[in-house]
């Protein structure tokens, strides 16, 4: 089967910084660093096949708050931890866990903007 989507990679101005944060929000949805290199930070949750990466670029910046990403989460607390971890290490809230009927009615979700700009997200929808 052909994945939609094979991975993604987002650029980063402070790469230990950055990893320190995915590390800390990702592990609260049971993703890991899953590959690393010089310049480079991949996750996922299998051993060298990571599906999202952290790319140092001197020059980073977000795409703007038009375009965000979205993880999933297995649970609603594990929206909830993701957020705190994220806070925890230098994120912004952008919307606190809860629920956002007006995405659907188990739509729970929390979002965060990275220490780069990246508007990021975490959702259950179940």
């Amino acid at each position: 089967m052909v994945r939609m989507l094979h991975h993604l990679s987002l650029p980063v101005t402070d790469l230990e910084a950055a990893s320190r944060l995915y590390d800390a929000m990702l592990s609260e949805l049971g993703y890991s660093r899953v590959a690393s290199a010089p310049g480079f930070a991949g996750y996922g949750v299998e051993q060298g096949k990571d599906q999202f990466a952290l790319k140092y670029d001197e020059s980073a910046r977000s795409a703007g708050p038009r375009f965000h990403l979205a993880f999933g989460a297995m649970t609603r607390a594990a929206v909830d931890n993701f957020y705190k971890a994220a806070i925890e290490h230098g994120a912004q809230d952008n919307g606190p866990p809860g629920l956002r009927e007006h995405y659907g009615p188990n739509y729970y979700a929390a979002f965060i903007i990275d220490l780069d700009g990246h508007h990021i997200e975490a959702v259950i929808n179940e």
